[in-house]
């Protein structure tokens, strides 16, 4: 599947979908329950879905309607949960590769070809630590099979993704001992501060030392709960910059600026870059306008630098993304694929190590290769609603993964954008 994006001039409102993040760490909480949780405003995707299905191979009982009801296993995978295939979900690969090391039986994960490539070896190495016997390939990637349960004592973790870290503290509270766990590298802060949140309004007992040491009690239960999820600003981050990259003004509603993501900063990014902010109990307003180029440390928020780059693209001066080495171990190598892909519609960009260096430009559409990620596909349409003559983006279908009614959204409010199989 393709998209196609025109330049579009855009107004009126849009409501933001469930945050991925929340939805996945809900749902494998619930699973690992006491009682029957109740979640509110999930996001239906196919990361979420994968979180679904890894949820009841673990044992846990699942009824999908409007609300999630979810039945847990009451702190442990059963003994017939062997198989786990997480598609291309990273959250889901990692969360619950942690929690069904706490089973006492063979696991294996798996994935699609995405997953495939992407990086397990510091939780998988900080799990060996704890007892955890691990049958893997030399480069630590999916398919693995691994054997609990989790034993007490002390590990070290290398946190260049924060869902490594995450992974641990959501299943070590479970686990028969006590854990200490070292934090090395850590990348995405405000993810971390998220689980944290999500252990503290679950009662888990907990100590630390800032984001680096952590001193988690075992045999603590979680225990049902019901929850509303917020909207996702990460997916928010699409319509508020197709609004300051075409000069519209839009309603973007649904977000709780309260809540721990961290990508909520993007809303700091674009009025430092000159769009036009309001907020009213209805939601936030953004207005573009004349955008001039900043500096940029994206470390805690990587999944904005596909979205940021096309933004660069038309602000005036030069945008630098920075400290964000990090986006290349994503669904692709989003550093790379943005300067590839960007440069095709004539961006002037130096890529960096860790980031990437945007001029000022005038962007035509033309055709261009989506990587089969969700973030780069929404990116590149949004630049499409920019720039001269038709865009053109291919494995559109991998929207599907965080939000499936992008186009539908889009075109709500005045987008050209359609999708087609040619």
């Amino acid at each position: 599947m393709k998209l196609r994006a025109a330049k579009s001039k855009l107004s009126g409102d849009i409501l933001i979908p469930a945050s991925k993040s929340h939805t996945i760490r809900a749902v494998s909480i619930a699973a690992m329950a006491d009682g029957v949780s109740v979640l509110k405003n999930p996001l239906m995707s196919a990361d979420a879905l994968s979180s679904i299905a890894g949820a009841r191979e673990m044992g846990a009982e699942i009824e999908m309607g409007k609300d999630w009801i979810i039945r847990g296993t009451g702190g442990q995978p059963v003994s017939s949960c062997r198989m786990v295939y997480v598609g291309n979900s990273g959250t889901t690969l990692r969360i619950q590769t942690a929690l069904c090391a706490l089973a006492d039986h063979p696991v294996k994960f798996d994935g699609d070809k995405s997953i495939r490539t992407r990086p397990m070896t510091p939780l998988l190495s900080a799990l060996e630590r704890l007892g955890v016997r691990i049958a893997k390939s030399a480069d630590g990637r999916c398919p693995f099979v691994l054997q609990g349960p989790i034993r007490s004592g002390k590990t070290t973790v290398n946190g260049i993704s924060s869902q490594f870290l995450t992974a641990l503290l959501i299943a070590c509270p479970l686990a028969k001992g006590d854990t200490e766990i070292i934090v090395e590298n850590l990348h995405e802060k405000p993810y971390v501060e998220m689980t944290l949140d999500w252990l503290r309004k679950m009662n888990i007992q907990f100590e630390q030392k800032g984001l680096n040491w952590f001193y988690i009690k075992g045999n603590q239960k979680y225990k049902a709960f019901e929850r509303f999820i917020p909207a996702d600003f990460s997916s928010a981050a699409f319509s508020a910059c197709a609004a300051a990259i075409t000069g519209s003004e839009l309603l973007i509603r649904g977000l709780d600026f309260d809540d721990h993501q961290g990508d909520k900063v993007l809303f700091a990014h674009l009025e430092k870059m000159g769009v036009s902010l309001k907020h009213t109990s209805e939601g936030v307003w953004v207005k573009g306008g004349e955008l001039q180029g900043i500096d940029i440390d994206m470390n805690d928020t990587p999944d904005l630098l596909p979205a940021l780059a096309v933004t660069g693209c038309f602000a005036g001066g030069t945008t630098r993304l920075l400290n964000v080495a990090q986006a290349r171990l994503k669904e692709c190598d989003r550093i790379a694929a943005c300067n590839a892909e960007l440069s095709k519609m004539g961006a002037v960009i130096e890529e960096l190590n860790d980031g990437m260096v945007i001029h000022h430009s005038k962007l035509t559409g033309t055709e261009l290769h989506g990587y089969d990620d969700h973030r780069m596909v929404m990116a590149l349409a949004v630049a499409g609603l920019a720039a001269e003559g038709e865009t053109v983006v291919d494995t559109a279908g991998a929207i599907e993964v965080t939000y499936p009614s992008f186009v539908e959204d889009l075109r709500k409010i005045g987008g050209n954008i359609m999708t087609s199989d040619e």
